[in-house]
């Protein structure tokens, strides 16, 4: 899994210009976000895991699920999923001794449905394209930056090293990559993350080849309505990448039918290069022959990187 520039997938449309108050849009959401009184609810079930409800942005009420190490905590990992959303916690991305929070982002199964918000990616990814103020996927990088403070809530502790807490580390992905991707610069207490095959990276390449699901969505929606370039600018996850200052690892595939690999690879490259790690996977969003290794090998990547050293 190194990287083979002549394997990656590239496109000669240009890049659109960064709209001039990019980073002031998301630091104001994001300080809005930090002032979200979250309400963190816990009830135990079955193994051990617990199911969780909180407060984000917009006064919706999310879910997820909370699992603990049999000793002590030494760290913290918040996990991220697909636009499928979340049936159950998916242990293999952390630590043994990490606390783990499974948030599902707004709108989406099976544990944070919201009325008014469709649940089918397809749909979910236009909801409320019009404006990046009702934008669906600013709501959900607030949902995980209200996830970390409902996990500090929980465990009664501080997250992010450089704040004296447990190391916080933020795997996502697809769309927990791409939503992780636009969330991590904004707020300091993550200390690492990793990003598998992240979506909604460099918008204009990868509308630009032929795609399925939720980006074919966008691609068809953006030719009826060019005006929805103006709200895109501002949540393109290679651009918000460019601002990521931790160590952080992205695993792109050379092949996928869901999320074009130009996109994949623009997140990948945007990382700056002293923080990024780059995993190159044969595929995305399908099996192939090699997944089982690759996959391990990636985890165990991960699980180190969000160790606490020491």
């Amino acid at each position: 899994m190194t990287a083979d520039r002549r394997s990656w997938q590239t496109s000669d449309v240009d890049e659109r210009a960064v709209p001039d108050d990019f980073d002031d849009f998301w630091q104001s959401l994001a300080a809005r976000a930090r002032e979200v009184e979250v309400r963190p609810s816990r009830t135990p079930v079955d193994g051990g895991i617990e199911l969780i409800e909180y407060t984000s942005l917009d006064g919706v009420r999310l879910g997820g699920w909370l699992t603990l190490p049999p000793g002590d905590i030494r760290s913290a990992v918040i996990v991220g999923h697909g636009y499928g959303g979340r049936a159950e916690p998916e242990p293999w991305w952390a630590p043994a001794d990490a606390a783990v929070l499974y948030p599902v982002s707004r709108g989406l199964p099976t544990l944070s449905l919201v009325d008014g918000i469709p649940s089918d990616g397809a749909e979910h990814v236009l909801h409320g394209i019009r404006s990046r103020e009702t934008y669906v996927h600013g709501g959900c990088a607030a949902d995980v930056w209200c996830a970390i403070t409902a996990l500090e809530e929980l465990l009664d502790a501080r997250l992010g090293e450089q704040h004296g807490g447990l190391r916080l580390g933020y795997f996502g992905p697809s769309f927990g990559g791409g939503i992780g991707a636009m969330a991590l610069p904004w707020d300091d207490r993550i200390d690492a993350a990793s990003l598998h095959v992240p979506s909604f990276g460099a918008h204009a390449r990868r509308l630009a080849v032929p795609n399925e699901g939720s980006s074919a969505a966008v691609g068809a929606w953006v030719r009826e309505h060019p005006e929805a370039w103006d709200v895109l600018d501002y949540f393109d996850a290679a651009t918000a990448a460019t601002r990521i200052r931790v160590p952080t690892i992205v695993a792109a595939a050379r092949e996928d039918p869901s999320v074009p690999p130009v996109g994949q690879f623009a997140v990948a490259d945007a990382v700056p290069e002293q923080h990024r790690r780059v995993m190159v996977m044969t595929a995305g969003h399908r099996e192939y022959p090699e997944e089982q290794a690759e996959m391990a090998a990636y985890a165990a990547a991960t699980r180190e990187l969000f160790a606490a050293v020491g």
